[in-house]
C-alpha cells in the first residue's frame, strides 16, 4: 500500500468515525418530527391575540409552544390538527400545563376575535389565536415559509384558503426546535414534547 493510499484510507476512516460519533452522541436527542434546531427562520412574532392583547411568542417561555397556521372555516386539516394538539395536551397528563397551543389565522378578513375565541374553546380554552393584519400576515408567513392563498368560491364570502399544513415547535427556552408534519399523530408529538421538557 502506498503512502497516498494510507493517507486516503486514514482520512476516510477519520470522517466515518467522526460521523459515527456525532450520530451516537448522547447530547443530541432523537425526535419523531423534523429537527430544525438552529434554523434562521420562524423567529417568532408580535401580534394581537383573540383577547385583543398584543403578545409575542416569548411571552410563553417556560412552556413548549406549538404554532399552527390555519383558519376557522377550514373543513379538515385545521380542526384535525387542533383536535390532535388538544389530545397531546391530555396525553401529557400533569405536564399538559407546560404545552402552549398557538393558532395564527391566515384568514384575518373573516376570522374575528369572537370567532377565534369560540374556535379555541372547541379544542382547549388555554390555546391562543393570533389575528395578524393582511400586511403582518404576509411578513410572518414569509418568515415561517408558510404558503397561503385565497381560492374563490361561489360567493364573495364562501372562499377557502389553501395553506401549509404543519406545526412549528419551540422548546421552553423559546428556541425553534422542530417541524411536525400534518398527519404525524398525537403520540409522536407527545414523545417529542416530553424530550424537550427533560
Amino acid at each position: 500500500m502506498t503512502m497516498l493510499n494510507r493517507r486516503t484510507l486514514w482520512r476516510v476512516c477519520g470522517i466515518f468515525l467522526s460521523a459515527t460519533l456525532v450520530a451516537c452522541s448522547p447530547d443530541k436527542p432523537s425526535f419523531k418530527a423534523i429537527d430544525i434546531t438552529g434554523a434562521d427562520y420562524a423567529r417568532g412574532f408580535t401580534l394581537s391575540d383573540h383577547q385583543g392583547q398584543t403578545r409575542s411568542l416569548s411571552d410563553f417561555k417556560g412552556k413548549v409552544v406549538v404554532v399552527f397556521f390555519g383558519y376557522t372555516q377550514c373543513p379538515d386539516v385545521c380542526p384535525t390538527s387542533m383536535t390532535e394538539l388538544a389530545e397531546v395536551k391530555r396525553l401529557l397528563g400533569a405536564e399538559g400545563d407546560k404545552l402552549q397551543g398557538v393558532f395564527v389565522t391566515v384568514d384575518p378578513a373573516r376570522d374575528t376575535a369572537q370567532m377565534l375565541k369560540a374556535y379555541m374553546a372547541n379544542f382547549d380554552p388555554s390555546f391562543v389565536a393570533f389575528i395578524p393584519t393582511p400586511e403582518q400576515l404576509a411578513v410572518v408567513a414569509k418568515d415561517y415559509k408558510v404558503y397561503y392563498k385565497k381560492v374563490d368560491g361561489k360567493t364573495a364570502t364562501s372562499y377557502t384558503m389553501d395553506h401549509s399544513a404543519g406545526s412549528y415547535v419551540y422548546d421552553p427556552q423559546g428556541n425553534l426546535r422542530l417541524f411536525s408534519r400534518y398527519g404525524s399523530g398525537p403520540q409522536a408529538l407527545v414523545q417529542d414534547i416530553q424530550t424537550l421538557l427533560k
